[in-house]
């Protein structure tokens, strides 16, 4: 929290970390001795430009970093949910989880291309028992036909790894011929989503998403194409066709 010491001269002498710029605050004020002159030369000379910063800076707002501590804490009050129904929205979400304890946030992720839910989401509990109480009672717990997954969320990529994913979604290219594709195995990557659909038309770009700031699959991605032939030819042969040992949903995004 921020503190402002207050401007008096009790505070200004008393200060326990600024003994140095005490000093130096104290010699521009005048001596008892001094004549008008080196009165007013001390006067000026205290208020300058410089001096002012460097009396200001004294009493300028500090705010304590969050420690390491708070931050691993916060962490393990963010819960990721997985594979829920794609009907279910935010209110929805902090309902049902707020049958198990206090909820600060819930947020349903959505795909930025196509709207559509993408199955998983966060919710941050307001403490670490709420966030416990909540994975033992809600995980693998069946929600409108899905078992969902509950559990804290995984530790944050470093800053390389996510400046690589970041690269890769911008690769994407957009297309109106488009397909989402749901159920993929989490060992498929974005470079065999590419290979597989392009035995059956001409592939502009595909991407597998991602669980945000990690390296985890959603489970689903998109693929685009250059024409409408190629989606249909795409959806008529890979709809519910298997891909690295799961069933796979093709669909138009």
């Amino acid at each position: 929290m921020a503190v402002i010491s207050p401007l008096s001269s009790t505070t200004l002498f008393q200060h326990p970390t600024n003994s140095i710029r005490m000093t130096k605050v104290a010699s521009l004020l005048p001596k008892e001795d001094s004549s008008p002159y080196s009165l007013a030369q001390s006067c000026r000379s205290m208020f300058s430009y410089r001096s002012i910063r460097k009396f200001t800076a004294i009493f300028s707002v500090t705010a304590e970093a969050p420690s390491a501590t708070s931050r691993d804490q916060a962490a393990k009050r963010r819960l990721y949910v997985g594979n829920i129904p794609r009907n279910v929205n935010n209110e929805e979400l902090a309902n049902i989880f707020g049958e198990h304890g206090s909820v600060e946030k819930a947020e349903v992720m959505y795909d930025k291309y196509s709207g559509r839910s993408r199955r998983f989401a966060f919710v941050t509990m307001t403490s670490i028992d709420d966030a416990n109480a909540a994975i033992e009672k809600l995980n693998e717990k069946e929600i409108g036909g899905r078992k969902i997954k509950v559990n804290v969320t995984e530790k944050p990529l470093n800053s390389f790894d996510r400046s690589q994913l970041q690269t890769d979604e911008s690769k994407f290219i957009d297309s109106p011929y488009k397909v989402y594709v749901g159920n993929l195995a989490k060992t498929v990557t974005t470079e065999l989503l590419t290979k597989f659909f392009s035995e059956k038309g001409k592939v502009l770009s595909a991407k597998v998403s991602r669980v945000p700031g990690t390296s985890k699959s959603s489970g689903f991605g998109f693929v685009s194409f250059s024409s409408e032939e190629d989606v249909d030819a795409a959806i008529s042969s890979y709809n519910n066709a298997l891909f690295e040992g799961q069933q796979i949903r093709v669909n138009r995004a």
